[in-house]
């Protein structure tokens, strides 16, 4: 395998403000995108966040250590050409709600369930107007139209930024309740990472760890209190 790497060609990284958005420039060259489109962001917070990253490479770049340019990226080339379908795909977690299915058995599973997930779906009604059914089980359970447009239309006005932002909280949890919670700051983001891996919680409790399943939930952990972090980047000046 090669151990290729793109190496570091600037000495100064600086933030302008250009239009509606901030700019990175790398001894006074834009950032661009790997679409070749400017990296522009919305906020100063987010594009000197980005700026640190650059700062922080040395000899060679890697891009691993650089999540918020990653996101910013995603913003940009994925999520602003096909906004409507990416809005879509995220609303639609809300017609399967991981919320909403409740184990049928033991009793003790079905209460912590209860307990975790009601207060959310209890926020979910008044926040938005979306009271969502639950059910027993795995079968699909239809919910109610109103909920889902409601739902629906707090995913499809936020923006490209905040959409890549929405789109990792909600993918990482199983969740369209969660997500948008994380993102009105209704819950603790570690508390609401922790309701959403109850059933998980519960396995380890009575099977024991599993290294693989651990290594792939701290991925996903990570993955997700990072996309909280660029969602409040996106309103900071």
């Amino acid at each position: 395998m090669s151990d290729w790497a793109a190496k570091r060609f600037w000495s100064d990284v600086t933030v302008d403000l250009r239009g509606e958005g901030y700019v990175i420039l790398l001894d006074k060259r834009l950032v661009k995108t790997p679409a070749k489109a400017t990296l522009a962001v919305p906020s100063q917070a987010m594009a000197e966040a980005i700026a640190a990253e650059w700062e922080a490479q040395g000899e060679k770049i890697d891009p691993r250590t650089m999540p918020t340019t990653r996101s910013a990226n995603a913003a940009l080339d994925k999520v602003t050409p096909q906004r409507a379908e990416v809005a879509q795909l995220i609303a639609a977690y809300g017609e399967d709600d991981l919320l909403c299915y409740r184990a049928p058995s033991p009793e003790e599973l079905l209460t912590r369930q209860k307990q975790a997930w009601d207060p959310l779906l209890a926020w979910a009604a008044q926040a938005f107007d979306a009271p969502l059914r639950t059910t027993e089980g795995v079968m699909h359970v239809e919910q109610p139209a109103n909920s889902v447009i409601n739902l629906t239309a707090g995913v499809t006005a936020q923006t490209s930024f905040q959409l890549a932002a929405l789109h990792d909280l909600v993918s990482m949890s199983g969740s369209l309740v969660i997500g948008l919670a994380a993102q009105a700051g209704a819950f603790e983001i570690d508390d609401l990472w922790t309701r959403s891996r109850l059933d998980e919680l519960w396995q380890i409790e009575h099977w024991g760890q599993d290294d693989d399943s651990d290594a792939t939930a701290a991925l996903k952990q990570a993955a997700f209190f990072h996309a909280d972090r660029f969602y409040k980047l996106c309103f900071k000046n």
